[in-house]
């Protein structure tokens, strides 16, 4: 049984000078993230090019050293992976954008019902980047976020059902918008539909 490195060392090797680490994480990785970015894009010629992008901005981020690891690396290259399929959807203009202002809803985002499969990936997506960030928030404000975004309350119940005043659920919930704005920015994540 032939043992495996683990990502880490591999990542902290690779920064120290060793080349061979590299083609071991992209050979290790290479079917995932392949998958991926396929089941997106459809198309392999784009499949190519965007894996060998998020490569470059790989070694990019790990040459300049500002990778930081938590044993984290393969969610970070999807992630990168990511942001590379929608920009490659943004400059082929095939999906609306939504530009990050103060009147901005984020929630607007996920309510599109008229969906086509494309879309569907994406809001998906989203959809499951939206509640690993949503779950960053503290408690109370989470909680008034899910009633109010996806309970659909109004401040009035979401005030009797928590047992604070309507002030105070309003200020729950613009430092729930604040603070996911933060986390959004923070972790450089792209929401868009």
């Amino acid at each position: 049984m032939e043992l495996q490195i683990e990502d880490s060392i591999l990542v902290r090797n690779y920064i120290d000078g060793d080349e061979k680490s590299l083609e071991v994480l992209i050979n290790r990785h290479n079917q995932r993230i392949s998958s991926f970015i396929y089941s997106k894009v459809l198309d392999r010629d784009i499949t190519e090019d965007i894996f060998q992008d998020t490569f470059i901005k790989v070694i990019k981020t790990l040459k300049r050293g500002s990778y930081s690891e938590e044993g984290k690396f393969l969610p970070w290259v999807m992630r990168i992976a990511h942001n590379l399929i929608i920009d490659h959807f943004r400059k082929n203009k095939r999906m609306p954008k939504f530009e990050g202002s103060d009147d901005f809803n984020i929630f607007s985002v996920i309510k599109d019902d008229k969906l086509n499969a494309e879309k569907q990936l994406i809001k998906n997506q989203i959809d499951s980047d939206l509640t690993l960030l949503i779950d960053e928030l503290p408690d109370d404000q989470r909680e008034v976020l899910m009633m109010r975004i996806y309970k659909d309350m109004s401040f009035k119940e979401i005030s009797e059902n928590t047992g604070v005043s309507i002030n105070t659920a309003l200020g729950r919930m613009r430092y729930a918008l604040i603070n996911l704005r933060k986390i959004v920015d923070k972790h450089n994540i792209v929401l868009t539909n």
